[in-house]
């Protein structure tokens, strides 16, 4: 097992992408935290979870407050007594043109997507510096390299995280710790099944592989670069995105 007793705290877990990424590292080995704000779904996931005979803790977290923050890391480390990998996946959309958009819609974006990056990040870079080691990855999207219509403060919030990524990644790099990115492209998640099917065949003709990807290819991505396959990637945004932009 690639993880084995490894310890994951996973924001966003409780649904697509982020759900997918817990259910591939608990089949790793790892002792998995799930880390949401939803408390009903995550807890409709978790009960699924064990009724398959995995171990999974649920920790309640707005990834926004630095309070809340730190309980997650507090709680994980009393627990468990060390954090071995942070997958900061937790983001949110709220889509308008540039000239339609409100700015709330763009502060609501920036606090999740930047904000709680950077508190998620911040908590627990003390625990894996103590340690010597661990592994941080971030979700970016191409959205944040190429741009999206309709998506000024989402681009930009992701935009962000390559920034902070690569920044982490000069300063962490010397106590042990791997900082990288994964930029998922057009994912098939629950969100985006419920678009017309027009608008996915649409998303689809824009990949060089003529297809969406699935929540357990960008979960495939975060694995790698949580294994010790991936101890000298560093630094690096790792593009899931079926060659989108080619």
């Amino acid at each position: 097992m690639r993880l084995k007793e490894k310890v994951a705290i996973i924001t966003g877990g409780a649904s697509g992408i982020g759900l997918a990424a817990c259910e591939r590292f608990l089949e790793e080995g790892a002792k998995v935290v799930l880390a949401d704000f939803n408390e009903m779904e995550a807890n409709n996931q978790i009960e699924k979870i064990r009724e398959k005979g995995n171990e999974i803790d649920f920790i309640q977290v707005d990834v926004s407050d630095e309070d809340s923050v730190c309980r997650l890391v507090k709680e994980t480390k009393k627990k468990y007594g060390k954090i071995d990998v942070l997958i900061n996946n937790a983001g949110i959309t709220d889509d308008a043109t540039l000239v339609k958009m409100n700015i709330d819609q763009f502060h609501r974006v920036l606090d999740v997507n930047v904000k709680g990056v950077f508190l998620c990040t911040q908590a627990v870079a003390p625990t894996m510096i103590e340690q010597g080691k661990g592994k941080i990855i971030n979700t970016s999207s191409v959205s944040g390299v190429y741009g999206n219509f309709g998506q000024t403060n989402y681009a930009a919030s992701k935009a962000a995280v390559i920034g902070m990524t690569k920044t982490w990644a000069k300063e962490l790099g010397r106590k042990g710790i791997n900082v990288n990115a994964v930029a998922p492209g057009f994912t098939l998640t629950a969100m985006v099944k419920k678009m017309p099917e027009e608008i996915i065949e649409k998303m689809k003709g824009n990949v060089a592989l003529q297809t969406l990807g699935k929540p357990r290819d960008i979960a495939n991505a975060y694995l790698f670069l949580a294994s010790e396959e991936a101890n000298y990637v560093h630094g690096h945004v790792l593009h899931v995105d079926g060659g989108i932009m080619m």
